[in-house]
């Protein structure tokens, strides 16, 4: 069919060039050369085949490594899950940011397990940039693998982990936290003295010495002192430097920047857990699967790595009840309730 194509085309260029010979010898050229190229390009068949191979090529390479090489191979192998998975939030994350513009949907509105995805993933995504950039060049991903041999919590998130690492890491993070623990108990006690009500400075005395000696606080009294922390001295725009850089520390935030954006960084990100208390509320506690459970604990302060199901759930109640019954000017309160609620809380259930 198309060599007969061809030849008809041939035909009309002759007529067309009358009698000279070499433009018409050159124009048959021109004209059944593609038509014989086309009837043999296989580019789709080709593609194929060789994705094919390289996936073969792939899988024996993986079955040589775990045989011959079991300890990289569970980096090689963490790093490609973990690499999957961060795609597959990408894409999560696209559709959910497509939703909210095509339907005009605020952050605050989302439900609970959208609203945590795209809070968790915007802080992985930024630490995981780096690691992402360096692995897209071929044979890149060798020099991810060094990286995380030897800098594995510092450089990579949390997809790239292994199970055993991330109660490591998490523990780690967490005695980070704690170690800014007194210097927020003695800034809470130095502003007792600047309060105006004398009852209130009794309740906030009384409570910054019971957890300072061991006791866990009941939501109850935690309240009684909320508009302590609706004005100065520890209001959330009232706070002194020293004050946010501590608290800074305990949400994994930078405590090395200006007053006024560790003021706003504050704010933007205990705000932000409001929000998700609001969203768990409607979506209910028991919803959560225990990994979520665990990671809403840890995000709110409390160590939950080796909790059960039953304490990170009795904790994750109080938290919420106390969330719910506070204003938004008050929300410092909640802030200090990263260390408040969680400092003896571990001592609490053993007793």
């Amino acid at each position: 069919m198309l060599s007969g194509m061809a030849l008809c085309r041939t035909r009309n260029c002759r007529f067309m060039m009358g009698e000279d010979g070499r433009r018409m010898r050159k124009c048959v050229l021109l004209l059944y050369q593609p038509c014989h190229l086309s009837t043999n390009s296989k580019p789709k068949s080709m593609l194929s085949l060789i994705a094919s191979k390289a996936k073969y090529a792939n899988e024996k390479y993986e079955h040589f490594l775990e045989r011959k090489f079991p300890n990289f191979y569970l980096l090689y192998s963490t790093f490609m899950k973990g690499f999957r998975m961060l795609m597959t939030e990408a894409k999560e994350v696209g559709r959910i940011k497509q939703r909210m513009n095509h339907q005009g949907i605020p952050f605050h509105q989302l439900p609970y397990r959208e609203m945590e995805k795209l809070r968790q993933f915007r802080r992985d995504i930024i630490k995981a940039a780096p690691v992402v950039i360096i692995s897209i060049p071929p044979f890149a991903n060798y020099l991810v693998f060094v990286l995380m041999y030897f800098f594995p919590r510092q450089l990579l998130i949390r997809h790239f982990w292994t199970p055993k690492q991330r109660e490591e890491f998490l523990d780690i993070y967490h005695r980070m936290r704690v170690e800014a623990y007194p210097e927020i108990l003695d800034g809470l006690l130095n502003a007792v003295p600047k309060l105006s009500e004398r009852n209130l400075r009794n309740q906030m005395f009384q409570l910054c010495t019971q957890v300072q000696h061991g006791t866990h606080p009941q939501v109850e009294n935690l309240h009684a002192v909320c508009t302590a922390f609706s004005g100065p001295p520890l209001g959330m725009k009232r706070l002194d430097v020293q004050q946010m850089k501590a608290l800074s520390r305990v949400m994994f935030l930078t405590p090395h920047l200006p007053a006024f954006l560790l003021q706003h960084r504050l704010g933007s990100h205990i705000c932000e857990i409001q929000n998700l208390d609001c969203a768990l509320l409607k979506l209910g506690v028991n919803e959560l699967s225990e990994e979520e459970l665990k990671r809403a604990c840890y995000i709110r302060g409390l160590n939950s790595t080796h909790l059960s199901r039953e304490d990170c759930e009795t904790w994750l109640h109080c938290w919420l009840q106390l969330s719910s019954m506070l204003k938004v000017s008050e929300a410092s309160l909640l802030l200090h309730c990263m260390v408040l609620l969680s400092a003896n809380y571990l001592q609490s259930i053993k007793q």
